[in-house]
């Protein structure tokens, strides 16, 4: 039998929105009306419709952005639209951040409260508002929010914008931004400000040896025409030269590992996707770069979108994967804008579509927001969210290099890797290993915040100490002492100041107990309170957990109720305890968690913890796990094809 959502019926604006999405209806079966349909004895067009379940987010998006919330009644529609059930479209919606299902005012201000902002002002700026947290006031509201990707410039806010009247209004992010733009916005306002500017590093005079951000600050990101005055499209012509082979020939000796975090080699992915007999195949740009002080792949897309463009395509032909998605987070308004702008350019000029440069190569290129769910950075999560379910991850075995988006063969890489397909294929891959060391090849974008005194993307060889970077960028802000450097964000460790000179490659952290992770260094000085840092992050993965398993379900939240009892000084029987309880949480969480949300969720507060910087907790305490942490972060989870 049918289920229905209070058996609520949509406005006839909710049904344009739907319909502005899926087309309109062409029988009354395929609309909904199915008990006054003269047809209803027959089923119209329903395997059609479910063949359609990979355009339930994107439709979500539309009437959220159409009304500003999503109501029973649209959900209800939504659901009969494309014959799926109305529980299962209501467990899509409600697992997204930025979709509500609760209805609340067009104008609504994410300003973000965690690590990096918190360590900026984010705190001072939030007690400057005169309302609350969610709280409504003349058709607007405000809500606290995890990292914005905004790191270097926070504090951070995003504006999300529902049209008013039926007059479009775009969601744009800012930083540094204050209360009162915050409130400017509002009150019905707007802040008048500019895109947030080019990272420190690419700033004149510019580094020397740039690869992934010699373009940036460069070349203007609207236009196809100045991005090949600056070389682009040149690696693609030399891809279709080289041929499928040619090019998995190039990316294997270059030695090119995952940048996502997982460390993976590219060439060995590549050639499973390549020779996997069953077809289609499927390419997917994982750019849901959501782990707090993570803000690389939003540069390269914000201010180089076409390069990610043609590494894609490249990636398509020699894998041959015919079409391709680009999920992108759902709060990098601006990287959206302009990846859409570039793919409209490159298909306009035959450099996508069904003869990509006269070469006979066909490969579409589709743009997939998401809808705030860090966990959509697992790739496994990542497609079930493209297919039009929860974001929740999937067992492996099989892997998606075997049965991966829609159950094809399908190659996940994130955004870093990709653009560093261009210079693989432009030189050759010997030569691209000459650079950075024998098993870490080429060079690392780092992402470093906080207390630093010129905040930024940089790039540098692999092999670059940690001293070193935190030089290049100027060292602590102000020249205060510095109490603490967290790498990898908050799936990361805190590193000692004796293990500053480790080289920053995948084995040399991999030898301290470390990862690199997602290339953060955040900066912490003496002013601030790091149990509450920590507290911060129990509550994000609290947060993003799917809930799915139960070791990270139930282990986020006692983990971050410990550290609340820590930082209170109510402690369960003893601070001992409670000590002890984290240790086995997180051996617990790192065993058996599906997934590296729950694996990685209590690394930074274990090291913490082992280096004694938790106020009143003894380092040598027989109840830290000192163990070392898996290799692995949401971004991109190690895939064995």
């Amino acid at each position: 039998m049918d289920l229905y959502l209070k058996h609520a019926e949509p406005t006839a604006e909710e049904r344009a929105a739907v319909d502005a999405e899926l087309g309109v209806p062409t029988t009354r079966w395929a609309g909904g009306d199915r008990d006054r349909a003269e047809e209803s004895r027959v089923s119209y067009g329903g395997r059609d419709a479910r063949a359609q379940r990979h355009l339930l987010l994107p439709i979500l998006h539309a009437v959220q952005k159409r009304l500003g919330w999503i109501s029973d009644g649209s959900l209800n529609y939504v659901a009969r639209r494309l014959t799926v059930p109305p529980a299962e479209v209501y467990g899509v919606a409600t697992f997204y951040a930025m979709l509500s299902t609760q209805q609340r005012p067009p104008t609504v201000a994410h300003v973000c409260d965690d690590i990096a902002c918190r360590t900026n002002g984010a705190l001072e700026l939030i007690d400057a508002f005169d309302t609350t947290d969610g709280e409504v006031r003349d058709g607007a509201m405000w809500v606290r929010s995890p990292c914005l990707g905004l790191c270097e410039h926070a504090p951070a806010a995003m504006f999300q914008l529902a049209d008013v009247d039926g007059r479009p209004r775009a969601d744009f992010a800012t930083a540094p931004v204050t209360a009162a733009q915050v409130g400017a916005v509002l009150d019905g306002g707007w802040v008048v400000t500019e895109p947030p500017g080019s990272t420190p590093q690419t700033q004149a005079p510019r580094a020397e040896g740039l690869r992934l951000l010699r373009r940036i600050g460069v070349v203007d990101p609207d236009s196809l025409d100045d991005y090949r005055r600056h070389g682009g499209y040149t690696a693609l012509r030399r891809a279709l030269q080289l041929g499928p082979a040619g090019v998995l020939r190039e990316v294997t000796d270059s030695k090119l590992m995952g940048r996502g975090g997982a460390a993976f080699p590219t060439g060995v992915k590549w050639q499973a996707v390549a020779s996997a007999p069953a077809h289609p195949h499927y390419l997917i740009c994982n750019a849901d770069e959501s782990e707090p002080g993570t803000f690389k792949d939003r540069v390269l897309m914000e201010s180089d979108p076409f390069a990610l463009v043609e590494a894609m395509t490249i990636a398509g032909l020699a894998t041959g994967c015919e079409r391709g998605y680009l999920y992108i987070r759902g709060e990098y308004p601006l990287a959206t804008a302009r990846l859409t702008s570039a793919i409209a350019q490159a298909s306009a000029r035959g450099l996508l579509g069904e003869d990509v440069m006269g070469s006979g190569m066909r490969f579409e290129l589709e743009l997939r927001r998401g809808a705030g769910a860090y966990i959509c950075g697992e790739e496994t999560a990542l497609m079930n969210s493209i297919e039009g379910y929860r974001g929740e991850p999937r067992n492996k075995p099989p892997f998606p290099t075997v049965a991966g988006l829609f159950g094809q063969p399908t190659l996940i890489n994130n955004v870093e890797t990709l653009v560093n397909v261009l210079d693989v294929v432009l030189t050759n891959g010997p030569a691209y290993a000459e650079v950075g060391t024998e098993k870490s090849t080429g060079t690392k974008l780092f992402c470093l915040s906080g207390h630093v005194e010129r905040p930024g993307v940089y790039e540098v060889p692999f092999g670059t100490t940690l001293r070193e970077m935190l030089d290049l960028a100027g060292g602590v802000k102000d020249g205060r002492p510095l109490q603490a450097v967290l790498l990898g964000g908050a799936a990361g460790t805190f590193i000692p100041e004796e293990q500053f000179d480790t080289p920053l490659t995948f084995e040399g952290t991999r030898e301290i107990g470390a990862s690199l992770g997602s290339g953060v260094i955040l900066l912490f000085d003496d002013t601030v309170d790091l149990l509450d840092v920590l507290t911060r992050m129990a509550a994000f993965f609290r947060d993003e957990s799917c809930g799915q398993c139960v070791p990270c379900r139930v282990g986020t939240v006692r983990q971050e109720e410990a550290l609340v009892r820590l930082a209170s000084g109510s402690a369960n029987g003893s601070t001992a305890a409670d000590v002890d309880l984290l240790g086995e949480l997180s051996l617990v969480m790192k065993d058996a968690s599906i997934c590296g949300l729950g694996q990685t969720a209590p690394a930074a507060l274990q090291s913490a913890l082992a280096l004694g910087l938790v106020p009143g907790v003894d380092s040598g305490h027989p109840g830290v796990d000192t163990s070392r942490t898996p290799e692995s972060s949401t971004d991109e989870k190690q895939e064995r094809p």
